[in-house]
């Protein structure tokens, strides 16, 4: 695995402190390329690019590993495609620029990774659910959302915040209750689900 502290994994990493990019936590991209190890997951989809840091980081873990990421905010999208470039990983991310609810694919993939906007999870839970294969992992992050997860709701002032968080644990339910996946919550990073298909 290549270490965190590649230099150009630096450069990202400060890009996405400086521009405010929410990237997943060292911990989480850790787990996660250990993760694609351990259960040699080869065919990967990502909702939620960002500026590219965690498929560069998947991608890194071995030559044939393929990933498609998907990414709505243009943006963003511009700056990921530079950093696939800088590492030379063209040929194995393939990058969509598109509301991933919009997004329809025919492809199935070993691991389906949720990184997106957080409000949304179980649509695209439901979205994407036919393109895991079975057996395959949707594994998705930010679950315990900086701690907030945990507070009591009276205590989150903002009102937008408050709904995000409601949606949140809606999600982790909609998770447990889930008769086709079995699911395993980890206190890692920011919080991360695994669901395995049945």
């Amino acid at each position: 695995m290549v270490t965190l502290e590649h230099s150009e994994i630096r450069k990202i990493k400060e890009y996405a402190k400086i521009n405010k990019v929410p990237i997943m936590q060292d911990e989480g991209i850790e787990y996660l390329t250990t993760f694609i190890v351990k259960h040699q997951i080869k065919k990967i989809l990502e909702v939620g690019t960002a500026i590219g840091y965690s498929a560069i980081q998947m991608a890194l873990v071995h030559d044939d590993i393929e990933i498609t990421t998907i990414e709505r905010d243009e943006e963003r999208y511009l700056q990921a495609l530079k950093n696939v470039k800088k590492f030379g990983l063209e040929k194995r991310i393939t990058l969509i620029f598109k509301d991933a609810l919009e997004v329809s694919l025919n492809e199935e993939y070993d691991l389906i990774f949720l990184d997106a906007a957080k409000g949304q999870n179980i649509r695209f839970f439901e979205n994407f659910d036919r393109n895991l294969k079975k057996e395959g992992y949707m594994i998705t992050d930010n679950m315990n959302f900086h701690g907030l997860v945990f507070k009591e709701m009276e205590s989150i002032k903002s009102k937008n915040l408050r709904s995000l968080v409601r949606k949140i644990k809606e999600y982790h339910t909609f998770l447990e209750e889930n008769e086709n996946y079995t699911v395993e919550f980890l206190d890692l990073g920011d919080g991360l689900a695994v669901a395995k298909k049945k």
